[in-house]
């Protein structure tokens, strides 16, 4: 099952020639999500051939301009392209109000449905849920409220070792049985431990989005274990101060959140338009936390299962 992150734009404040500001997409199993949208990601999705139409949900980290701007054209675009399915937006308040004014003033016969979902930027909540994915917000430290996305895989379903069918000839009764994680007890009074005859096909996955935010505890501790972190890193360490000062992270900050986290690997991206070169601020952070990544624009980070081997007995 496919489990990837689409880089769209890694810059911060304003675009560039090179750089588009913050936009990525989330693809679990040919569902797509579209996590904040800087100006300009309806021409990235295309570039990086990204159908828009597949888009399930948007997810607004916060209400900065280089994070929503482009939202409202892509609304539009979706209506040329003839969408008929609803689009969720999941953003802080008061982005309903904003909302409402573009679809009273440009959009106002679109062929979909828009449903706003505010975000509550001081709770970690469970934002969607379905067969296969959960989405909780992360609280964040910025100077307006800001959260950050947790993706996480749920767990597939147990399976029955071929194996173990064979050896104590379960029955298709006993089988389903053993799927839903019940022992097996026949008429005999024999017991089959469920443990013995199971197993996880692979591991859940996972994925966090850390937006603009200065340096959180919290939010290490909320995204412990994740597979793959996406960390804020506006300034080089030298800046740390005007980092903090400003809401944002520096290189050391995202390498300590991922350190804290226990996190598998690190992108960096939003990275402020001062510095040319970013194998800089990427060494900076290999310094801390050796598995970084820059955030580079068209690169997609594949989340790899990680398959258990069936026991044997």
């Amino acid at each position: 099952m496919a489990f990837s992150v689409t880089i769209l734009g890694n810059a911060s404040a304003k675009p560039t020639i090179a750089s588009h500001p913050s936009a990525q997409v989330v693809n679990l199993n040919e569902q797509y999500y579209l996590v904040d949208a800087g100006e300009g990601v309806q021409q990235q999705l295309i570039r990086r051939g990204i159908n828009p139409l597949r888009l399930r949900a948007v997810f607004i980290s916060h209400l900065h301009g280089d994070h929503c701007f482009g939202i409202f054209p892509l609304i539009s675009t979706l209506g040329l392209y003839g969408k008929r399915t609803p689009l969720t937006i999941y953003a802080p308040a008061p982005f309903g109000e904003i909302l409402n004014n573009h679809l009273r003033y440009f959009d106002t016969e679109l062929p979909y449905e828009i449903k706003w979902v505010e975000v509550r930027t001081t709770e970690h909540t469970l934002l969607v849920q379905n067969n296969t994915l959960e989405v909780w917000s992360i609280p964040l430290r910025h100077r307006v409220p800001t959260a950050g996305f947790l993706f996480r895989e749920k767990q597939p379903p147990l399976n029955v070792d071929k194996w173990q069918i064979t050896r104590h000839n379960l029955t298709i009764s006993e089988i389903t049985a053993a799927k839903r994680g019940e022992d097996i007890i026949r008429d005999t009074g024999e017991r089959i431990a469920n443990s013995d005859i199971t197993y996880i096909p692979y591991r859940a996955r996972s994925y966090a989005y850390l937006s603009d935010t200065n340096y959180s505890a919290k939010a290490a501790e909320l995204v412990k274990g994740v597979d793959l972190l996406y960390h804020e890193t506006t300034y080089a360490s030298a800046e740390s101060r005007t980092a903090k000062s400003r809401g944002h992270s520096s290189t050391t900050d995202a390498a300590k959140v991922a350190l804290r986290a226990e996190a598998k690997r690190l992108i960096i991206g939003h990275f402020s338009s001062r510095y040319k070169d970013l194998n800089m601020l990427l060494n900076e952070c290999r310094e801390l936390f050796s598995e970084s990544y820059i955030a580079e624009e068209g690169a997609t980070f594949t989340i790899e299962e990680e398959r258990v081997k069936a026991a044997t007995k």
